[in-house]
């Protein structure tokens, strides 16, 4: 058996090449010019986001680098540089800013400093991700994967809508994942405090970025700013990081993957296609994949989940600040909320008495009416 291992490598081996020879390497986009426009582009410091910053760089965009760590932003962005070369018009542009998807603080520091120095943008590249992570918390005590996949880019998303409609026609792009056909969007557990598997959890936030596209499209309808999502198939990225291989099957695993994963920039090639080509002028609320549209599950097309999970985002991520009377007559379907109903009375409460009443619900909901509470005591002492 040990012997016929390096025979069985080998031949996988020349497989594998044949395999990439036949397929070829990327055939980059054409797409338009994107000389005078800004592209904001999460996680563009490595894999897809990089990608694609050096792609739109080419295309003579204005491209913002929105990266967790400034450090190797700048370096990646040195590397951009110096692979596309200087433009002689000295259009295009690379910079790089600070943006922890894992903090909404970071989120809405990241956001002010680009409405004030920012005159327009173009296009929003929803990219950043964080994939099968063991069970940990954001800097806000969300679940990491649904908190940085959903809620980071949901709260980056909306404070930036007003720019983007001021620059219409302007795009939104929101990177998911095949992987979502696996998820579910469980209100019971979002916050996945009574159970917790990484890779379901990745799923249902992949599918949780198809739904906020779509409820997001049909809301900025004859507003000239377009929202899709796509898949960018299986990447050769450091996105699986947390994916653990046995140490024997790591030499075979990275055969198959050299030979059958896409490289950063074939995976990159829909989002740099959604993000400038003239194809896709108008196009809004699709999903694509390989720059061409494809089906979605009924899952992912149920409109009444969509604006359940936006509407209960919205409090999450702290984008609702109504008076509770008014918040109670704005959320869709109050009826199959649990608990909305007396939240003005838990306003007259004490902490005791809101333990008690939310005892058999789940951490979610004790979040949002721990929240609604504070507000709702708040907006009452201004009225009495």
């Amino acid at each position: 058996m040990a012997a016929a291992l390096p025979a069985l490598l080998l031949g996988a081996g020349l497989l594998a090449a044949a395999w990439r020879w036949l397929r070829g390497a990327a055939r980059p986009v054409r797409g338009g010019s994107m000389r005078g426009k800004t592209v904001i582009i999460t996680g563009a410091n490595s894999g897809l986001g990089r990608a694609a910053a050096a792609e739109l760089l080419r295309m003579r965009a204005r491209v913002i680098m929105g990266c967790r760590d400034r450090a190797r932003a700048e370096r990646a962005a040195r590397e951009i540089r110096a692979e596309v070369g200087e433009r002689e018009d000295g259009a295009g542009e690379l910079v790089v800013r600070e943006l922890d998807l894992a903090s909404l603080r970071s989120v809405r520091a990241f956001c002010h400093r680009v409405l004030q120095e920012e005159s327009r943008l173009d296009v929003l590249i929803n990219n950043a991700g964080i994939f099968q992570c063991p069970y940990m918390k954001t800097e806000d005590g969300f679940e990491m994967q649904f908190g940085v996949n959903h809620l980071g880019h949901f709260l980056l998303t909306n404070l930036l809508l007003g720019l983007l409609k001021n620059s219409a026609p302007s795009r939104i792009v929101v990177v998911s994942s095949k992987l979502y056909k696996y998820g579910e969007i469980n209100f019971e557990d979002l916050n996945s405090e009574i159970s917790y598997n990484k890779s379901f959890c990745y799923s249902r936030s992949k599918l949780a970025n198809i739904l906020f596209a779509r409820e997001l499209a049909r809301r900025l309808e004859g507003t000239g700013v377009t929202v899709n999502s796509l898949h960018p198939g299986i990447v050769r990225t450091n996105l699986g990081r947390h994916v653990n291989i046995p140490l024997l099957a790591k030499p075979l695993f990275n055969l198959v993957s050299w030979a059958f994963f896409k490289t950063p920039l074939e995976g990159a090639q829909t989002s740099i296609y959604l993000a400038s080509s003239p194809d896709v002028e108008g196009v809004s609320g699709k999903y694509f994949g390989d720059c061409r549209e494809e089906e979605l599950l009924p899952k992912a097309m149920d409109d009444l989940v969509a604006r359940k999970l936006w509407d209960i985002s919205e409090v999450m991520v702290g984008l609702l600040k109504l008076c509770p009377v008014k918040l109670l007559a704005s959320v869709s379907n109050v009826s199959k909320w649990p608990h909305f109903a007396v939240v003005l009375a838990l306003a007259r409460c004490g902490q005791k008495m809101l333990d008690m009443m939310v005892s058999h619900s789940d951490s979610v909901v004790y979040y949002i009416l721990s929240k609604l509470q504070a507000l709702a005591i708040s907006q009452l002492s201004l009225h009495t």
